[in-house]
């Protein structure tokens, strides 16, 4: 008995279960590596819920890998359920896997398939192209699917034909067909495929008689029942390939069957077909509703009466197409009309959610599988960290012993690329003590896990060792840097060392600023999350004081002479450093080292302007230029012998990519009208070279601040600036005491204060 199906058919799964049970096979053969056999009494394990998939691996290289998905719909996988459930004999009956990953390359079969991809033929799409449909998937729906979920009772359904294989036969002619038409269609492996497969039906055959039903892709049916020698069919199988496989069951997602992989059948709609499946008898209308409480909980405004009028609608779409059934173009087509009002923004929630679905599957803890993804399940488990097919935020406060725990295992495992989890700007507080997470597992991590093996059987051990590896093989000073940072966050002070050996023959070798410059932040930051974790961080301090120190003697001359792009480089690091600095273990000789640097750079004409500017800015920020010497640099710099270019520069360094750089000009208006006289004083043809320069710099500030610029430049900044002023600027030069008693009411409510003679006190 030959049932030819469609990988991941609800109809296809709905024959092959009727063909079964009216069959009462002694052996069921499916299509699959012969490797998995002795898996495949774990699907009957209550622990075991599709979608799932067989994972081959390599086992000396786990990144050549392969898989073999099942979803509740598969025919392959009703066929496993049904023979176990019934004492039957389940054989996977496909070309090994130790052959199919050591083929690489096509040298064996003539490789069409590889050179020549537009050889290949979709054979669901010719026989919809025979039978005068343009979609083939229509095609199919109409043909297998919906005449199968019509009713109990439809023609594949408990009461269908009074033969079963009926659909199957007449599908192998179809098949035949086509395969006397094309050959192999492009798909030369397959031969050799059908050439194992083969020898296996004739070993079962022989082993229980005819009792043997066959569940395989359509396409190979009318190989298998071609009349050919054992001889012949071993002939083609000689000298394949081959290498060391495992193999296991891992959980797989319907977000992954709605691409093209294992099987090669990916299908678009598996949440659609899963209903199909499920739901024989009102499908369409129980379709619906599912729709409506998805919208409804997305606080969308839909009611009974919408549910009713998209079944109507969807049915009547369907009579007038010529369908059997309301698929799912029709169902479609109607809940954007009707519960959508037209939109697809919403439309796009169903697809996302339902017709495709965040789904994952579960397996048995007791499946096959490496050392390493033994121990991630155990952490997985002991810190209540499911993985999720989904996309979701995780925030970990860090002062929690088991969100520490969850920070440094997913750190652990983006060292070993298993890309888990990555990290995201957290909602909330911006310190050291919290992290937020984008987390969302992918069935390829089982891959990278499988990978990441060969670095140790526990996660702790394998990151510690990938991370040694790195530092030895770094050449770059700022991915050294990098790697220490990561060791700090994933807790893995037993690689430390080997990493800081590493760091301090770099940094002694590498004399470029530049390097430097890129490197110094992570060391900062990796003392900031030192303090956070209670890491011995002593060592990295001293590299980061030798570096900061290094950085500062070299910056005056790596400054001179650069090109406006260079500048604008030099300028990141200009920042990148001075943030950095302010978190290393507080030194007042370097930071005054640091700030005369500063001030050497702002005055020195050799020093592009987006560099001086800049180190003006900072300096004044930090309060070690006054509001006057700062004036006198822009002056300076906006002199009428600047070149305007050169000029613009200037202003873009001093009051551009700043926090608070706008706020700098509307409360110091003797430097906006600075600004104003230099800008308008430029010439027209000049004017157009500096302009993109000035509108980069002014249209980073928030609306609110150029608004004010906007009204003080109309009013003309230049008459206020010129009037004397006192005190801090754009504040009054006394203390308004009336103003200010009005907030101690507010505040003695916040402080918890009844005896108001106290909150002077408390202040």
């Amino acid at each position: 008995m030959l049932l030819g199906v469609r990988h991941h058919g609800p109809g296809s799964a709905r024959a092959v279960r009727a063909a079964l049970d009216a069959g009462r096979p002694a052996a069921v053969l499916i299509e699959g590596p012969p490797e998995a056999d002795g898996l495949v009494e774990l699907a009957a394990d209550e622990a075991m819920r599709p979608p799932v998939a067989l994972l081959a691996h390599a086992v000396d290289d786990p990144g050549r890998s392969a898989f073999w998905p099942f979803a509740v719909f598969s025919p392959e996988w009703v066929a496993i359920r049904w023979a176990l459930a019934h004492g039957a004999t389940v054989r996977f009956i496909d070309l090994p896997a130790a052959h199919t990953l050591a083929a690489t390359d096509p040298t064996w079969g003539d490789g069409d398939e590889e050179l020549h991809p537009e050889l290949r033929i979709d054979p669901i799409a010719e026989l919809a192209d025979a039978a005068g449909y343009d979609d083939p998937e229509r095609w199919w729906e109409d043909v297998i699917e919906l005449r199968g979920a019509t009713a109990p009772g439809g023609p594949t359904g408990p009461a269908g034909p009074a033969d079963p294989t009926a659909p199957f036969a007449a599908l192998a002619e179809a098949m035949g067909s086509l395969r006397e038409t094309h050959g192999h269609g492009g798909h030369a492996r397959d031969l050799v495929r059908e050439a194992y497969m083969r020898l296996q039906l004739r070993a079962a055959r022989k082993e229980f008689g005819e009792e043997v039903a066959v569940v395989c892709g359509a396409w190979h049916v009318p190989a298998l029942s071609r009349k050919t020698t054992a001889t012949a069919d071993r002939a083609l199988l000689k000298g394949l390939p081959k290498v060391k496989t495992g193999m296991t069951w891992v959980p797989w997602t319907h977000r992954r069957l709605a691409r093209r992989s294992g099987y090669g059948a990916g299908i678009d709609a598996p949440g659609w077909y899963e209903h199909l499946f499920a739901v024989p008898d009102r499908p369409v209308e129980r379709w619906m509703t599912k729709v409506a409480g998805l919208l409804r909980a997305e606080d969308r405004l839909v009611s009974p009466a919408h549910v009713i009028e998209s079944v109507r609608l969807a049915e009547t779409l369907a009579a007038m197409r010529g369908r059997p059934l309301a698929g799912l173009g029709e169902t479609t087509d109607a809940v954007r009309a009707v519960m959508c009002d037209g939109s697809d923004v919403p439309l796009a929630l169903v697809r996302d959610r339902l017709v495709v679905g965040d789904v994952l599957g579960e397996v048995p803890a007791d499946a096959p599988a490496v050392p390493l993804q033994r121990d991630l399940n155990r952490l997985q488990r002991g810190l209540r960290l499911k993985p999720e097919a989904g996309e979701r935020e995780l925030e970990l406060d860090l002062r929690k012993e088991n969100d520490a725990a969850r920070s440094r295992l997913l750190h652990r495992l983006r060292l070993l690329s298993v890309g888990w989890g990555e990290p995201a700007a957290g909602r909330g507080s911006t310190g050291t003590f919290r992290e937020s997470w984008r987390l969302r597992w992918e069935p390829e991590l089982h891959v990278r896990v499988a990978e990441a093996g060969v670095w140790g059987t526990t996660v702790a051990s394998a990151a510690t060792a990938r991370a040694e590896s790195r530092a030895l093989e770094a050449t770059v000073l700022a991915d050294v840097t990098s790697l220490a940072e990561q060791c700090l966050l994933a807790g893995l002070g037993e690689a430390l060392p080997v990493v800081m050996t590493a760091l301090a023959e770099r940094a002694a070798l590498n004399t470029d600023v530049g390097h430097l410059a890129q490197a110094l932040p992570a060391l900062a930051r990796s003392l900031r999350y030192g303090d956070v974790r209670a890491t011995d961080t002593a060592a990295l301090a001293e590299v980061a004081a030798g570096l900061a120190e290094r950085i500062r003697v070299g910056l005056p001359p790596a400054c001179t002479g650069l090109d406006a792009d260079a500048a604008a480089e030099m300028r990141g690091h200009l920042d990148a450093v001075h943030t950095a600095l302010a978190l290393l273990p507080d030194d007042a000789e370097l930071t005054d080292r640091w700030a005369r640097a500063l001030r050497g750079l702002a005055g020195r004409d050799s020093v592009p302007g987006a560099i001086r500017g800049r180190a003006g800015r900072l300096l004044l920020d930090e309060g070690r230029l006054d509001e006057d010497e700062a004036a006198r640099l822009m002056g300076l710099a906006l002199s009428p012998a600047t070149p305007p270019a050169d000029a613009a520069a200037w202003i873009e360094g001093f009051v551009g990519d700043a926090s608070g750089a706008g706020m700098l000009l509307v409360h110091d208006e003797r430097l906006l009208a600075l600004v104003d006289d230099w800008l308008t004083g430029v010439t027209g043809e000049a004017f157009i070279d500096v302009l993109p320069l000035l509108r980069r710099t002014f249209s980073a500030y928030e609306t609110g601040v150029r608004r004010t610029l906007g009204e003080l430049v109309a009013r003309g900044p230049a008459a206020s600036a010129a009037r004397p002023r006192a005190g801090t600027p754009g504040f009054a030069a006394h203390l308004d005491e009336e103003r200010a008693d009005a907030v101690l009411p507010v505040l003695r409510m916040l402080l918890g204060i009844d005896d108001p003679d106290l909150v002077g006190v408390a202040g």
